[in-house]
């Protein structure tokens, strides 16, 4: 039967070497010094409550629990740089499905250029990946507390995607773009960088928009109001669940930013430039907390989002 050691040289030889001074099979890893500010981010994929290995392949746990770390760095306006794994298998975890995980996390970590440099396995009831990312920024990093009245409230992508596909998983529907933005969301880390020659605040949109935003007011100190029918919705959204799913379903991983007036059309532009789907939603006021309304100006009653420990 395979041993840790055995694990660590199956999962490592899926990624490249890591160009640092010291990379995995020491006590630590030895980083380059950096002349940008550092951005640190922890995440993890625990079994039965972000995923299944019913409905969802080792290489769609593999990418996510990274892109979860890698959206969280694209929110702040970070370039990933470097990451380390902690993983907790099941004594009999089978090795394909190993090399699975490492080949599901590798693909993306080639393409955003992060390398793996350490990492630890550990034996476990349940599966889980827990890793903690670092990147670096030529910008002041963008926080939640930037927002400032008057800002312009944008949003990426589309929204309830991922709860839909959820939704779909759990009838037995294993196939559909829903169904894909749950098992492999994309992080938005090229946006992020555009972002950050804009925006005044931005976070990530992981517990549903209900909830996130509430997250931006708070640490900002301003109110939003949000137009209902501006929300960005699929059609298989928009057909299937509509604006609720939009606006209480977590794990979109899409980029709630807020920006200046003034930068409003210019920061259209660049995203047009640069093929990034942004959608205007609201605006930002004096006062705290967040209203939705629909077209005739009501206030619509706004959902909850999702919280682990609610």
């Amino acid at each position: 039967m395979p041993g840790e050691f055995d694990f660590i040289s199956r999962f490592l030889s899926h990624f490249p070497k890591a160009r640092v001074p010291v990379g995995p099979g020491d006590d630590c890893a030895v980083l380059p010094p950096s002349r940008h500010p550092q951005c640190v981010t922890t995440d993890a994929l625990v079994e039965d409550v972000h995923f299944t290995r019913a409905a969802f392949s080792a290489e769609d746990i593999g990418h996510k629990a990274l892109a979860v770390n890698l959206s969280d760095l694209a929110s702040m306006g970070a370039t990933p740089r470097w990451f380390v794994c902690a993983l907790a298998l099941p004594r009999d975890y089978p090795a394909r499905e190993l090399s699975g995980l490492a080949r599901g996390m590798s693909a993306l970590a080639r393409a955003h250029r992060i390398a793996l440099v350490g990492g630890n396995f550990t034996a476990a009831r349940e599966l889980s990946l827990t890793i903690t990312a670092a990147g670096e920024t030529s910008r002041p990093p963008l926080t939640r507390a930037g927002a400032r009245p008057g800002d312009l409230l944008y949003v990426s992508g589309t929204l309830g995607d991922a709860r839909l596909g959820l939704a779909h998983l759990r009838a037995g529907k294993r196939r559909g773009d829903a169904v894909r933005r749950q098992r492999r969301p994309e992080p938005r880390v090229a946006l992020g960088r555009l972002a950050a020659r804009f925006a005044s605040a931005a976070l990530d949109v992981s517990d549903g928009l209900a909830q996130d935003l509430g997250h931006l007011c708070q640490a900002s100190r301003v109110r939003a109001e949000v137009e209902l029918s501006r929300l960005p919705l699929s059609e298989v959204v928009r057909r299937e669940a509509g604006a609720e799913a939009a606006l209480a379903g977590g794990e979109d991983y899409e980029l709630l930013m807020a920006v200046p007036p003034g930068r409003g059309r210019a920061f259209e532009r660049a995203c047009g430039a640069g093929g990034h789907a942004v959608t205007r939603i609201g605006v930002f006021s004096e006062g705290k907390g967040w209203v939705i309304r629909d077209a005739a100006g009501r206030e619509v009653e706004r959902p909850g989002g999702f919280d682990h420990f609610g």
